[in-house]
C-alpha cells in the first residue's frame, strides 16, 4: 500500500468520522439513549484520533523504504473499521454478535501502535 493511498484512506476516515460525529450531536440525539450516544462518541473519537495517526503514518511512509510501516497502516485501518464500525453497526440495530468485533478492533489498534513503536525505536 502506497503512502498516498494510506493518506487518502485516512482523509476518508476523517471525513466519515466528522459526519457521524455531527449526526450524533444533532440528528441522533432524539433517537439514541444517553448510553448509546456515549458509545457513538467513543467510536467517533477512536476513529478520528487513529485516522489522524494514520495520516501522519502516511507521511512517514514516504521515507520508509523497508515497508515496515505498511503493516502498521493495515493494522490501523482494520482496527478503525472493526472498533468504530462495530459500534456504529450495533447502534444501527445490527446483531449483538458485532459486540465481539469491537474488542478485536481495539486489539488491532494497540498492536499497530506497538508495531509502530518498535519500528521507530529500531531506527
Amino acid at each position: 500500500m502506497s503512502a498516498a493511498r494510506v493518506m487518502g484512506i485516512a482523509a476518508l476516515l476523517l471525513a466519515v468520522g466528522i459526519v457521524i460525529g455531527a449526526l450524533g450531536a444533532h440528528a441522533l440525539q432524539r433517537v439514541l439513549e444517553p448510553r448509546q450516544l456515549e458509545s457513538l462518541h467513543t467510536g467517533v473519537n477512536y476513529q478520528l484520533f487513529n485516522a489522524l495517526g494514520l495520516l501522519l503514518l502516511g507521511v512517514l511512509m514516504r521515507d520508509d523504504p523497508s515497508g515496515a510501516l505498511r503493516l502498521v497502516a493495515l493494522g490501523l485501518i482494520a482496527g478503525i473499521v472493526c472498533f468504530s464500525g462495530g459500534i456504529y453497526l450495533m447502534l444501527a440495530g445490527g446483531p449483538r454478535v458485532l459486540g465481539l468485533v469491537t474488542p478485536f478492533g481495539g486489539v488491532l489498534l494497540i498492536g499497530a501502535w506497538l508495531t509502530f513503536a518498535v519500528a521507530m525505536l529500531r531506527r
